[in-house]
């Protein structure tokens, strides 16, 4: 399917040409029909939530782990004294 439209942009719209597969324009009549929007507010709302689903993916969540954590990480100075402890403590071993 080619939506075919001047590369222009006015009072913020930009209107352009675009081809899609085939598949992705069934996707969109599909949701057209079913919602009852336009072509162009469809489109826009199936990107919007594609951008949005690809920028959560993008950011996976730190695991969660039981317990206490064994350093508070914001007091860098105590942070630095267990890594030079640590040091220490492997210089020393055999």
């Amino acid at each position: 399917m080619e939506v075919d439209a001047s590369d222009a942009k006015i009072a913020g719209i930009i209107r352009t040409t675009i081809t899609l597969d085939d598949d992705v324009a069934a996707i969109i009549e599909t949701e057209k029909r079913r919602t009852g929007e336009s072509f162009r507010t469809t489109v826009n709302r199936l990107v919007r939530r594609g951008a949005a689903a690809d920028r959560r993916r993008a950011a996976p969540r730190l695991p969660e782990l039981p317990g206490r954590p064994m350093l508070d990480i914001s007091d860098v100075s105590a942070l630095l004294a267990a890594l030079d402890d640590e040091r220490r403590t492997q210089r020393d071993l055999p």
